[in-house]
């Protein structure tokens, strides 16, 4: 049975002080996370996720490289506009745009695919790690009411990263228009980063009741980490460690909403 503390200090314009109207600091998060990768095991856990996409992308052009390419050009060669440019680029003594262009399409599919499988790896694998360590030290208050935390995990996992994969190369035809392939870049990976980690940083230890009410009210704080870790995602150098911290970020987001969750709406009788 749940019941409301009575010692609470009263809501603010009616809202209960759970709501997502910044109940948990988003830069606090970012901050904390910050300090927590600095730990050897941090820095040690980073190394999983990079040499899965790492190996993952080095399949990923060997095995599927040549058909993919092979397709693309059969596909551009009843492309109208494309085969105008070409022509057109050509006959001005400039370059073949296919030449160039079905490379770099065939990358943009490829490399993707093997960063939201670093993403996955991430997930399932080092959150874990991620939540044992920072819950140690920081919230080893908050207890452990998840129930089936490593299928819900598993789960989110799949259908985020397919969601993702799907949606990555239907909107690719998109990028032809300006500035569509950053914006489609960084609402894909925001979306990618939101949606899969947000639920890995709270199943071990919010029940599902919580885990919903913190998902629901915390929708803007979530999606705010994505879209800023999407942005660092610009930044190749940032590709080797993001996985590992915003699984950071989100951990300590999470837990700490779910932390206050729990001293400010309900006890459990």
């Amino acid at each position: 049975m749940t019941v409301l503390r009575t010692d609470s200090p009263p809501p603010e314009n009616g809202r209960l002080p759970g709501a997502a109207t910044g109940a948990v600091s988003v830069g606090q998060a970012f901050k904390r996370a910050l300090v927590s990768q600095c730990h050897p095991t941090m820095l040690f856990a980073v190394l999983l996720p990079f040499l899965i996409a790492l190996i993952g992308a080095f399949l990923l052009l060997w095995l599927f490289w040549t058909p993919l390419t092979d397709w693309l050009r059969t596909e551009a060669s009843n492309w109208d506009f494309v085969n105008r440019v070409d022509d057109w680029l050509v006959a001005v003594g400039l370059f073949s745009l296919k030449i160039y262009f079905i490379p770099v399409i065939a990358a943009a599919i490829l490399l993707p695919v093997s960063g939201i499988l670093g993403l996955a790896i991430a997930a399932v694998f080092v959150m874990p790690l991620v939540l044992r360590h920072v819950g140690q030290r920081e919230y080893a208050t908050v207890g452990r009411r998840g129930k089936f935390s490593t299928a819900v995990s598993v789960w989110n996992a799949v259908w985020v990263s397919l969601a993702f994969a799907v949606g990555w190369v239907l909107t690719l035809p998109l990028w032809l228009v300006p500035p569509m392939a950053i914006v489609l870049s960084i609402f894909w990976w925001a979306f990618a980063f939101s949606r899969m980690m947000r639920v890995d940083a709270i199943v071990e230890h919010a029940s599902p009741s919580e885990r919903k009410l913190i998902l629901e009210r915390n929708n803007g704080g979530f999606w705010s980490i994505g879209l800023i870790c999407s942005l660092l995602n610009l930044l190749p150098p940032a590709w080797i460690i993001l996985p590992v911290f915003s699984a950071l970020v989100y951990a300590h987001y999470g837990l700490e909403a779910l932390k206050r969750l729990r001293q400010d709406r309900v006890i459990d009788v």
